[in-house]
C-alpha cells in the first residue's frame, strides 16, 4: 500500500478479500474493532498505527516507534550498507523493522540520531517552516575568532547547490572549541562553513535536535526509546 491512511472497507477488503456487500454485513454485526471500540463506519480513515481487529484476528498492530542513539564514529546514518555497519546494525535485529532515520550524520560524525517508523513525524522534522535547530559542539584544527560568528550569522554562498545558506549561530567555547545551531543540513554544511576560514573540524558531535537533548548516560552506540514527552517536546 502507498498511502499512510486508508479507508476502512478499502483496507478491510485488501486485507480479507471479501466482497463489498458481504463488507457490509460485516461492519453492520460490529465484528470490526478499531483501536478497541466497535466500528461501523466503512469510511472511516486508518492510519499505519491504529489497531484492527475482525473477529478477534488482529488485522493491524503496529506501535509508533521513536528512538534515539548515540552515533559513535565510523558508523554509516543509513539503514544499510554494503561496506560499513549502520545506525541500524548497533540495535538487536528484532528492533530494527520498519525502522528508517529522522536526520543523518555524517561518516565520523557523533552524537544524536533519531530512528522511527513514523513517516509524518520524521517529515516535520525536515521542514523548513518548522524551524528546527539542531545544536552540534565542533573542534577545529586552527584558534578560532570573532569573525566567524558574523560570517555564520550572514550565511553562506554555496557555489555548487546556488544558495546562500541560512542564518547559523556559533558560540566560541575556548579557542579550538565552538558551538553551532543550524535550521538546515546540506551536505557537510558545518565542515564547509568552517572550510572557508581554512579552519579544518577535527571532531562534530550533535547535542541536540530541538529541543530533544542527547540523554548523557548513552554511551557511544547505546540506544534508548523516547518518552512521549521528548517525542511530542521537539518542535515546541
Amino acid at each position: 500500500m502507498t498511502s499512510r491512511f486508508h479507508r476502512l472497507d478499502r483496507f478491510l477488503s485488501a486485507r480479507l478479500q471479501i466482497s463489498r456487500s458481504n463488507l457490509r454485513l460485516l461492519l453492520a454485526a460490529g465484528r470490526v474493532q478499531v483501536n478497541d471500540e466497535v466500528e461501523r463506519d466503512r469510511q472511516r480513515r486508518i492510519g499505519p498505527f491504529d489497531v484492527v481487529v475482525c473477529d478477534g484476528e488482529i488485522l493491524q498492530a503496529t506501535r509508533a516507534r521513536y528512538l534515539m542513539i548515540n552515533k559513535p564514529a565510523g558508523v554509516v546514518s543509513a539503514t544499510r550498507d554494503d561496506h560499513h555497519s549502520t545506525v541500524l546494525d548497533l540495535l538487536p535485529e528484532d528492533q530494527r523493522e520498519g525502522l528508517h532515520l529522522a536526520g543523518r550524520l555524517d561518516f565520523n560524525s557523533t552524537g544524536l540520531v533519531l530512528l522511527t517508523n513514523d513517516g509524518d513525524w520524521s517529515r516535520q522534522l525536515s521542514q523548513p517552516e518548522n524551524q528546527v535547530s539542531k545544536h552540534y559542539r565542533v573542534t577545529v584544527e586552527k584558534p578560532l575568532a570573532e569573525k566567524y560568528v558574523a560570517a555564520f550569522a550572514e550565511g553562506m554562498w554555496f557555489e555548487y547547490e546556488g544558495i546562500v545558506t541560512r542564518p547559523a549561530t556559533l558560540k566560541i567555547r575556548s579557542t579550538f572549541e565552538a558551538d553551532v545551531w543550524l535550521c538546515e543540513g546540506r551536505y557537510h554544511q558545518i565542515k564547509r562553513m568552517f572550510g572557508r576560514f581554512d579552519n579544518k573540524v577535527l571532531t562534530l558531535h550533535r547535542l541536540a535536535i530541538g529541543n530533544l537533548v542527547l540523554d548523557e548516560t548513552l554511551k557511544l552506540g547505546e540506544w534508548r526509546e523516547l518518552s512521549e514527552m521528548e517525542r511530542s517536546s521537539i518542535f515546541s
